[in-house]
């Protein structure tokens, strides 16, 4: 069941605790809305997504589908188009030890609804996805196990113990900009352009090949259709983790927080919260301050935050905050989860 479900116009997140009817698995999702019609491609999203990935889910294991398959990119109707493409700045194989036998499978599986989802909204007739999409960052933890499949610019940061105790950050995702070298080639091979604007010269955006529309700032997406042809792919890159005594918690976030917090801050913020509970609600309003500061007379980003702990005595909390303008507050609290959200009146 959708144990928290949190939104702010374009950004929708959520908890789902027993996920595929298993009691040992969590799945979160942050998903940030972009163009006209963005905010509800990130709610379909929001809506459909776990149902697909839970789909691929059996008892006890994962989907069967072969090595071959997931290298193909045709895994049981995902097209030769979206091939699987690992970006210059992968992260690469897990530190802790080689990737076990089941993410295969696994990994197939992200690569399947990912790409169903992105058929079906191709295919709604009441959702104009042509100039609009969303980003999506989630994670599955099942045990000790952490599935992280990323689609977009938003990112998954773990908090860790670094050799001397020290809580230190590890980026779990690639930001999946036009930046990247490997991004741009795919996007220009295939009559997309890659540049910037003069106004904005450290920012990377796609176009037509023809027209300077829409200026996409992000290499992978879901909907977007405009592009599809020219480049942008609704592939995700997937990534495995094997939880430690040393790992604190995951955070998931849209770019507004990185835009203006390094990881490390953000880890630090984290750290620095009263409580599990306001977690994420402490580390969206320093994003806030932070925008304020930085840019005084640009509008804030959608800023969106689910904090995920490990640890054995709070394994089942997760701590979720969403904001743009922060004019309303509402905290809500059970013995497992802990909710605290911030809305606002304004368009994003």
């Amino acid at each position: 069941m959708y144990h928290v479900v949190g939104s702010n116009n374009n950004v929708f997140f959520l908890y789902l605790q027993n996920f595929g009817s298993k009691d040992d698995t969590i799945f979160c999702g942050v998903f940030d809305g972009h163009g006209p019609n963005g905010h509800l491609v990130a709610k379909r999203v929001r809506d459909l997504l776990p149902v697909k990935l839970s789909a691929n889910l059996g008892k006890g294991e994962f989907k069967e589908i072969s090595t071959s398959d997931v290298k193909s990119g045709t895994t049981k109707g995902v097209a030769t188009e979206h091939r699987v493409e690992d970006t210059d700045a992968s992260p690469g194989n897990e530190e802790n030890g080689e990737y076990p036998e089941f993410f295969t499978a696994l990994r197939a599986s992200f690569l399947q609804a990912f790409y169903v989802m992105d058929r079906d909204l191709k295919a709604h007739r009441n959702i104009d996805c042509e100039f609009s999409g969303t980003t999506a960052v989630t994670v599955i933890k099942q045990g000790q196990n952490l599935i992280i499949g990323n689609l977009g610019d938003s990112r998954a940061v773990l908090g860790t113990r670094g050799e001397h105790n020290q809580l230190v950050a590890l980026q779990l995702t690639v930001d999946l900009k036009p930046s990247i070298p490997s991004e741009a080639e795919r996007i220009r091979q295939q009559s997309g352009r890659v540049f910037s604007l003069p106004d904005e010269p450290d920012v990377v955006r796609v176009w037509l090949p023809t027209f300077n529309l829409p200026g996409l700032a992000m290499a992978r997406s879901f909907g977007d259709f405009c592009l599809k042809k020219y480049g942008i792919i609704s592939m995700p890159d997937v990534f495995y983790h094997r939880i430690t005594d040393k790992d604190e918690f995951v955070v998931l976030a849209t770019d507004g927080v990185w835009d203006v917090l390094s990881n490390a801050e953000a880890v630090s913020i984290i750290s620095n919260a009263p409580s599990q509970a306001s977690a994420a609600r402490f580390l969206v309003e320093s994003a806030h301050r932070a925008w304020r500061t930085r840019y005084p007379t640009s509008k804030t980003d959608d800023c969106a935050v689910v904090c995920l702990f490990l640890k054995t005595e709070a394994a089942s909390t997760s701590s979720s905050a969403v904001t743009k303008d922060l004019v309303k507050n509402r905290e809500m609290s059970s013995g497992k989860h802990s909710l605290a959200v911030k809305t606002s009146t304004q368009g994003s």
